[in-house]
């Protein structure tokens, strides 16, 4: 904006100087073209009055010497009375010109080398016409023609610097604020909460930064209450956790009893992480830096662990592929395995007791995949599954497991994809990139990964089982 407001300031006071200068610079030329001729009719008018006396040469001589140089002026007397046609001073213009004068009476001008000459016709007492000569140089013409358009070329240039560092001045003062006011907004949009805009500029962008800092603070606001929310939420399931532990005591020993007071002790952790991380305001995210993240493999594995419990009671059938060996991710071990418990239980909840499920990991240079395959009927419109909140349109499905996954896989900047397994239901792959490169803007809809080196001919052997 700033640079578009100069150059438009550029171009309107060009246009005005180039209206006014150029017919201002004409004018003085014909100024000093009409000063220059009339001093030469004034110094043919002081020859005048001697021609109308006299026509002797050495009184006429006397007269040009005193009205003008003699290289500068000739007179031309005609021939009669007995008398020869008589010449004083340096003749510069056809005798044609001269003639033509003298027989129309009327002065005239024409040019000659260097110059011009204005022939000006004098009646003497004999009746004949002389004509008075005088010259005028090219100089005299342009006699201060030169400094007067410096002058004004200079004052021109004045007027369009002049009123481009006015528009730059403006421009600043506009640009600036709305600058500010973009990466304010910019700031708020990457999680900047404590971003606020100074309220200075002209009144509208005043009023914007004004707007947006209020709303700032509504979002801070509502992002505490929504905190504080949450975590009284979760601070209210305590008391039912309690009730819950106290009964598994009594479940006395053995593997059903074990599995059960493990679940209700995780629960609990998942309950006290969730209320620390809303007091602290800190979301869960995927560690960064060397040396973070978790193992894949471990994490998978003992996951599934915990599920082949429940899948035993249910008679389904499983298995874990790629999961014997360490699969390093740069993804807090928490996120990972609230991911694998969210679609673990998907399969649990939306297929029939005895639908057989898998889990494959595989490991490539650059990025890690994650199946969770089953041998269900599967969902018939993935993208819909994918929107949060909406689920897979069965009862009980709100679509968060899905949301959650996504989340996870696209803050490696990685995506999740929904398809056909090669059971016979869904697989839903999670793709989780090594390199820490940030997620591609508009989601993961948007991505178009290259298969890292590694995991293509291994990735087509999964689904080819």
């Amino acid at each position: 904006m700033r640079w578009a407001l100069v150059k438009v300031s550029l171009a309107v006071t060009t246009m005005v100087v180039v209206a006014f200068a150029v017919p201002l610079g004409l004018v003085i030329r014909e100024m000093a073209r009409d000063r220059a001729f009339s001093n030469a009719e004034r110094e043919a008018a002081a020859v005048a009055p001697a021609l109308s006396i006299t026509t002797d040469r050495d009184q006429l001589e006397r007269v040009v010497a005193s009205a003008g140089s003699d290289a500068g002026m000739a007179v031309h007397l005609p021939a009669g009375d007995g008398q020869e046609a008589l010449e004083l001073g340096r003749r510069r213009a056809a005798e044609a010109d001269i003639a033509a004068v003298r027989k129309l009476g009327r002065a005239s001008t024409t040019g000659v080398t260097g110059g011009s000459t204005l022939l000006q016709p004098v009646a003497l007492s004999t009746g004949k016409i002389a004509v008075v000569e005088v010259y005028v140089p090219e100089s005299d013409v342009t006699n201060g023609v030169g400094t007067a358009w410096a002058v004004l070329a200079a004052v021109g240039v004045a007027l369009i610097l002049g009123s481009v560092a006015v528009a730059d001045r403006l421009g600043v003062r506009m640009v600036r604020p709305a600058q500010r006011l973009a990466e304010g907004a910019h700031d708020l949009g990457e999680g900047r909460l404590g971003a606020r805009v100074p309220e200075e500029g002209p009144t509208e962008l005043r009023l914007a930064a004004v707007a947006f800092n209020s709303m700032a603070d509504q979002v801070v606001q509502l992002l505490a209450n929504e905190r504080e929310l949450a975590a009284d939420l979760s601070h209210r399931l305590r008391t039912p956790l309690t009730v819950l532990r106290l009964n598994t005591a009594s479940l006395g020993e053995g593997p059903a009893a074990d599995q059960t007071r493990t679940a209700v002790e995780q629960l609990e952790r998942e309950v006290d992480t969730i209320i620390r991380t809303a007091r602290e305001a800190k979301p869960q995210t995927a560690a960064a830096g060397p040396g973070a993240g978790c193992d894949a493999a471990e994490v998978v594995r003992e996951r599934m662990a915990f599920w082949s419990a429940l899948a035993e009671d249910e008679g389904r059938k499983w298995r874990v592929a790629g999961a014997d060996r360490p699969v390093r991710i740069p993804v807090a071990r928490a996120d990972l395995a609230a991911a694998l418990d969210a679609l673990l239980g998907n399969v649990f909840r939306h297929t029939a007791e005895g639908t057989a499920f898998a889990v494959d990991v595989h490991n490539g240079e650059d990025a890690v995949i994650v199946l969770v395959s089953d041998a269900g009927p599967g969902i018939p419109d993935p993208e819909a599954a994918m929107a949060r909140g909406r689920g897979s349109g069965s009862d009980g499905s709100t679509g968060l497991g899905l949301d959650i996954v996504r989340r996870l896989a696209e803050s490696t900047g990685g995506d999740v994809r929904i398809g056909s397994s090669v059971l016979g239901g869904t697989e839903v792959r999670i793709w989780i990139q090594l390199d820490g490169r940030a997620p591609a803007s508009g989601g993961h809809r948007q991505m178009r990964r290259r298969r890292p080196r590694g995991i293509a001919a291994v990735y087509n052997r999964s689904r080819s089982r």
